[in-house]
Formats: structure tokens, C-alpha cells, sequence
């Protein structure tokens, strides 16, 4: 059974912190309406071969288990048709709230319009998602590319060549870019001369990481826009035993130790916090469920994690 009070608590400290309307009013709202038991959570994820959407799913299920749901989970595999499938299942199994990670922010249009006609709240976690979403719940990521390049510029003496190791043209990636190339700007020294696209995936990334450092002998630094890319890139480095020092953004535990160790050239990734995500959306899914009004968007905090800000760091 669904612990109806918890869950509008919780509502209604989501509303009351993000939404702009009283606790009392959104526990009113909450008990006026209160949800089906038990209340069904559905949430496709973009993939689930990532330890940071792991994490996130792991924060679902506890989160979820805390107020009596029931969760729904599947793994798009970064194919459009199957996430669409995914959600047209979920929409067959009733769940309440959908929870959507696309794989493709245009591509899902159809499938957020098939939740919003069987009266499914919507919330897009990560990344946005074009189509009725009721809310967005994601890092600030053009702040984490920022962060990220800013460090990488300071660790570089302000001057020299450096690369982007691109990934999947999907918004946070293209916000994250787009961060970088502000905070590099910033260094008449600086010069980006390669961009290349590294899949986000460690293989891919270590070829390509490879290639760009066959190209450009003077490269002095290396921002990456994903953890599990920046271990491939990490490993390239260290085979060239070149001095090209390497940013990124995630937070992930593999790249917290690999910051760690004496000499690394990983020396910064921009902290993102899925389970914090996974709070917030979920609040503000029972929140809307129950009648409050909620913001389009609510924006998360990121955090620059360098060598001794990894001794204390964990998702």
C-alpha cells in the first residue's frame, strides 16, 4: 500500500522549495487527490551500461520504496524505436508517472504525447525532451563544461593547444561543449584544434583520443564530456606518455580513483548528482499528480572535483 502521507510530505516539500506555493497548500492539494495504490513509477533510461545512470536507478528504487510505489524500469540502449516501444508498454501497465531519460530529445515527441493522452505525469530527467513534458529535472551543464575547461585552462598555464572529445549530439552533451568553448574563450593563449567525437564510450574514446594526440604534438590538455569517455582518453595519455593533462564532467567513481593516483593526468571532472535528480523529479511528479503547479524546469547544481576534492567525493 501506498504511504500516502509520506508521499505528500514529500510533495509538498518539493512544492514548497521549487514551486513557489505554501507546504500547507500542496498537503491540501495532496489529500484532496490522493493517488492510486499502489502508485505505479515508470522510467526508461538512454542506457544503462553507464555507472552514473546505475546510480540513478538505484535512487529510484529507494526513493520509490520510501513511499510504497511500485517502479517500472527499462534500458532504451540509445535506440529511439525501442524507447519509444518502452513507454506505449508502460502506458499498458497503468503507471501513474513516467520518469523519461531520452535517448533522443526530438525522436520521443511521439511517445510523450502518448503519456500526456493517458493522463501519465511527465517528468524528463537528464535531458530534456521535446513534446508535453510537465517538467525538466538536469544539471547545469553549460556550468560543468565552464568549470571543467576553466580548471583545464588554469592547470595549462592559460596557453597551448587543446582538444574536445565530443559525444552523442543530445542536449546536456552539446550545453557541456558549449561551456567549454565559453571558458576557453576567455584565453587569448588557449587554441581548440581538434574536435572530435568519442561516443561518450571508452573504446571509441581511446581511438579517437589516440589519433587526435598522433595529429597535434603540442596538445597540452584534453576536456572530454563524459567520465566513461575520459577513461578511454586517460588511457590513450598515459600510453603516449605525453603531458596533456584531461578534464571532464560526471563525477564517476572509476574517475574519482583514477584522479587520485599519484602523478594522474585526470585531473578535474565537474560532479553532476543523479540522485538528487531522481528526488527531485519524483517530488515533483507527485506534486503535479496532486494538483500543485510546478516549474518547467528545475535546475541542478554541479560541483568542479579536482585531485583532493576526490579524497571525500562519492555519488
Amino acid at each position: 500500500m501506498t504511504n500516502l502521507p509520506k508521499a505528500a510530505a514529500l510533495a509538498a516539500c518539493i512544492a514548497a522549495l521549487v514551486c513557489g506555493t505554501s507546504a500547507a497548500q500542496a498537503q491540501a492539494q495532496a489529500q484532496a487527490q490522493p493517488a492510486k495504490q499502489p502508485l505505479r513509477i515508470g522510467m526508461t533510461f538512454q542506457e544503462l551500461n553507464n555507472p552514473y545512470f546505475v546510480t540513478m536507478k538505484q535512487a529510484l528504487e529507494e526513493a520509490a520504496a520510501s513511499i510504497g510505489a511500485t517502479v517500472v524500469t527499462t534500458d532504451a540502449r540509445h535506440d529511439v524505436a525501442k524507447q519509444i516501444g518502452d513507454v506505449e508498454d508502460m502506458i499498458q501497465k497503468k503507471v501513474d508517472i513516467l520518469l523519461l531519460n531520452p535517448t533522443d530529445s526530438t525522436g520521443v515527441q511521439s511517445a510523450v504525447r502518448s503519456a500526456k493522452k493517458a493522463n501519465l505525469v511527465v517528468v524528463a530527467v537528464d535531458a530534456n525532451a521535446q513534446g508535453p513534458v510537465n517538467s525538466f529535472v538536469g544539471s547545469k551543464n553549460t556550468d560543468a563544461g565552464r568549470l571543467a575547461c576553466e580548471y583545464l585552462a588554469k592547470s595549462i598555464g592559460e596557453k597551448g593547444d587543446v582538444a574536445i572529445l565530443d559525444g552523442i549530439p543530445v542536449v546536456p552533451i552539446l550545453e557541456r561543449v558549449k561551456g567549454c568553448r565559453e571558458a576557453l574563450a576567455r584565453y587569448p593563449g588557449i587554441k581548440v584544434v581538434s574536435t572530435q567525437n568519442g561516443k561518450q564510450e571508452r573504446a571509441t574514446a581511446l581511438t579517437v583520443t589516440e589519433n587526435i594526440l598522433q595529429a597535434n604534438k603540442e596538445l597540452k590538455g584534453i576536456f572530454s564530456v563524459n567520465d566513461g569517455g575520459s577513461m578511454g582518453a586517460l588511457a590513450a595519455i598515459e600510453a603516449s606518455g605525453k603531458d596533456v593533462k584531461l578534464a571532464s564532467v560526471d563525477g564517476a567513481p572509476e574517475a574519482i580513483k583514477a584522479m587520485q593516483k599519484p602523478g594522474s593526468k585526470f585531473i578535474a571532472t565537474t560532479a553532476q548528482y543523479p540522485r538528487d535528480q531522481i528526488r527531485l523529479a519524483i517530488g515533483i511528479a507527485l506534486a503535479k499528480k496532486w494538483g500543485a503547479n510546478v516549474p518547467a524546469a528545475v535546475p541542478v547544481d554541479v560541483k568542479l572535483i579536482d585531485a583532493e576534492g576526490a579524497k571525500t567525493f562519492s555519488w
